[in-house]
């Protein structure tokens, strides 16, 4: 495994199935991190996993808002990752990562990478020790399975290279996912 993998351990709720958000690339854009985080709350997700490119520390401020926590990496654009980190850890519920964010939530392992190294992700989906990969950084939606492991790229929130604003849904029993347009 890669050594700049930071693991967590989330207990799942009692009944075997937690229900996960899955977004990517918000790149600033507020009016759609917020209905994110609006979309986010009345399905009633437990985690967010966000695939990076928050861009700016004042991205942050709407995603406190979300009623579950938050585990998120790094992306290409994020600018001041010191200050992303230290905005992030005042926030309470919003965990960034450095690399490859591996969770663990009841058995399921999911890996969480920004996806711009192309031979990274490659590696992780051949080495097949994830459950699911979530990867981000092209801004277009993909489900789909490699081996043993769903990869899901939620789309982007910002919506300025597709048009489609989306994230995603993940079930933690059914590995069942599906895409959301804001």
């Amino acid at each position: 495994m890669f050594e700049w993998v930071v693991k967590a351990i989330i207990q799942q709720t009692e009944g075997g199935s937690m229900l996960i958000g899955i977004m990517a690339d918000t790149h600033d854009c507020l009016p759609l991190v917020e209905e994110a985080v609006r979309v986010l709350n009345e399905a009633g997700v437990e985690i967010i996993l966000h695939a990076g490119d928050f861009v700016a520390p004042f991205t942050l401020a709407p995603l406190s808002g979300l009623k579950g926590n938050l585990v998120g990496v790094f992306g290409n654009n994020d600018g001041d990752r010191a200050l992303l980190s230290k905005m992030a850890a005042e926030c309470g519920n919003i965990d960034l990562r450095r690399g490859i964010a591996e969770i663990d939530v009841g058995g399921l392992v999911i890996g969480l990478v920004h996806g711009d190294n192309p031979a990274l992700l490659a590696a992780l989906l051949e080495e097949g020790s994830y459950d699911v990969l979530v990867s981000g950084h092209t801004h277009h939606p993909l489900i789909g399975r490699y081996d043993r492991t769903l990869a899901i790229n939620p789309g982007e929130v910002c919506g300025y290279l597709t048009g489609t604003p989306t994230v995603a849904l993940l079930d933690t029993a059914t590995k069942e996912t599906r895409l959301v347009r804001l």
